[in-house]
């Protein structure tokens, strides 16, 4: 957990989840999630008494299923309509689960949801974008911008307002060529007509 983010009780509004070990996570934050997901098979029982005590909905789920459990999560908040998805917690450990999580930002995209999804740990931001064009403003610690193709390719990048700027770039998969970038005006933007790319913003 050495890389998950400060977590601070949430604004009104603000719905939480928690999967798995971060139900239990979040609890000891003083953060009552509205829904809890998983199998939990990392927690103790100590532990998941202490979670149903806490949580009203707790959704339990067999081990062994075709979704992770922090897919089953993220299918029931799309659900919520919200304008935006924030995943603390889900970088560090396993880089299959990492990988797994990388999925679930670009899954709902092909299937044209709207609601923008974001990794977060303590040094990263990560999230995925469709055809368009997008705007990047200055985040403190976060000095880094990078933009990596998941498709086969992305056509007509092009960035204005960052210290490497592009016009019209074919970016094909398997490309670094837009790695560790950096804003140099107040913001920056970034639009492409093809593909969908990551974009990662980060800090050493």
């Amino acid at each position: 957990m050495e890389l998950l983010p400060e977590l601070v009780p949430a604004d009104e509004g603000d719905i939480w989840a928690g999967v798995d070990r971060g139900v239990f996570t979040l609890l000891s934050k003083g953060i009552v999630p509205q829904a809890a997901f998983g199998d939990f098979d990392s927690v103790s029982p100590e532990e998941m008494m202490k979670i149903r005590e806490a949580v009203k909905k707790v959704r339990l789920f067999n081990p062994e299923k075709d979704e992770t459990d922090m897919e089953l999560a993220i299918i029931w908040a799309l659900k919520q309509e919200p304008e935006a998805i924030k995943i603390y917690g889900g970088t560090g450990g396993r880089l299959d689960h990492f990988f797994g999580n990388v999925q679930l930002l670009i899954g709902p995209l092909l299937k044209g949801a709207s609601t923008h999804i974001e990794l977060i740990d303590s040094r990263n931001i990560i999230y995925a974008k469709g055809p368009g064009a997008y705007t990047v403003l200055p985040l403190e610690n976060m000095k880094y911008v990078s933009f990596v193709p998941v498709t086969s390719h992305i056509k007509d990048l092009t960035l204005e307002g960052f210290k490497y700027p592009l016009k019209n770039k074919y970016v094909p998969l398997g490309s670094t060529l837009c790695i560790s970038n950096e804003l140099n005006h107040d913001y920056g933007t970034f639009s492409f007509t093809e593909g969908i790319i990551m974009v990662i913003r980060s800090h050493d």
